[in-house]
């Protein structure tokens, strides 16, 4: 059964970023996640990754046809 929560670690193996890079994500609410423990140790729900990445995906869609546009446009 897969894990319903991830780590930090897993979160940077999984979108191949540094761990600095996971940390500046979850701080800034852009992937959302929760603290447990008395020493506030991060954990990202599996679901919550998944729409992290699909909205990346929606962003990189919408950049790249008004990019596209843009270049149509300039062309003309």
């Amino acid at each position: 059964m897969a894990s319903r929560f991830l780590t930090l670690a897993d979160v940077t193996e999984i979108l191949n970023i540094s761990a600095p890079q996971a940390y500046a994500l979850v701080r800034s609410g852009e992937l959302p996640a929760i603290q447990i423990g008395g020493r506030g140790i991060w954990r990202v729900e599996s679901a919550e990754l998944e729409n992290y990445i699909q909205r990346m995906y929606e962003q990189t869609r919408e950049r790249a046809a008004s990019q596209s546009d843009a270049t149509r446009d300039h062309a003309s």
